[in-house]
């Protein structure tokens, strides 16, 4: 299977963003769901048909920039949000699902994603994942965490039920720094490189290459709101 999935629809510059539009008239949303930090007892679900085009979904917590159209996620703080069964954390985040699940043996699987931190609650914020497909494991492979010092860490399960291991990956100048990064898990390799640097690779420990999807947002693990803006965000398989 080859394909690329570019959430930038016109695959043209950056500065080609209508503040005017839905992100779906921005971005190709065809291939993704979105989770909201709000909800009846459970977190809201938006599905890929609602998101597409000019006057696709939005609401508070989804919405565009009216200074440069970039796609807007936002949360409250944790006492007003609603979670999931797995998590204590609120999230507005993008959810893969065509394909809903792939092999990381494959030769190609990556996320790319331009972003920035506009608001922070002082805690970390994971930016991207690669979360294990649901029906084998409710706990992530990988997440790409910033703190408000810039620091990034990539947050690695050691086994396909057991706690994370983080690492540092870099350090930007702020956590409200704009920053691009690409992380990947193919060949049975798992890497994350920023700002267009070299790959650096991290271990994978017992997971054993279990098939998996890219979530991408803002799933705050603070308590305060907080606000994440994208410019750019591509998959690859």
């Amino acid at each position: 299977m080859k394909f690329t999935t570019a959430l930038l629809a016109s695959g043209t510059a950056v500065t080609a963003l209508n503040p005017s539009c839905a992100p779906g008239g921005n971005f190709d949303l065809s291939h993704w769901s979105l989770q909201e930090p709000v909800g009846d007892g459970s977190p809201r679900q938006i599905p890929s048909s609602k998101l597409q085009s000019c006057s696709g979904y939005k609401d508070e917590w989804f919405s565009t920039s009216s200074s440069d159209g970039a796609m807007v996620l936002k949360v409250p703080e944790r006492n007003k949000c609603v979670t999931t069964p797995n998590s204590q954390h609120c999230r507005s985040e993008l959810r893969e699902q065509n394909p809903s699940a792939w092999d990381p043996k494959a030769a190609t699987n990556r996320l790319f994603g331009d972003v920035q931190v506009i608001k922070s609650s002082g805690g970390e914020i994971c930016v991207g994942q690669i979360h294990i497909d649901d029906s084998i494991s409710h706990k992530p492979v990988a997440e790409l965490y910033l703190n408000s010092k810039g620091e990034l860490n990539l947050g690695v399960q050691t086994c396909r039920t057991c706690g994370q291991k983080r690492s540092p990956v870099t350090k930007l100048g702020s956590g409200t720094q704009r920053f691009t990064y690409e992380i990947r898990y193919e060949k049975g390799k798992l890497s994350v490189g920023i700002n267009g640097g070299a790959q650096k690779e991290f271990g994978t420990y017992d997971l054993n290459s279990p098939r998996s999807y890219f979530k991408a947002g803002n799933y705050n693990q603070g308590t305060g709101a907080t606000e994440v803006h994208f410019y750019q965000l591509k998959v690859s398989h």
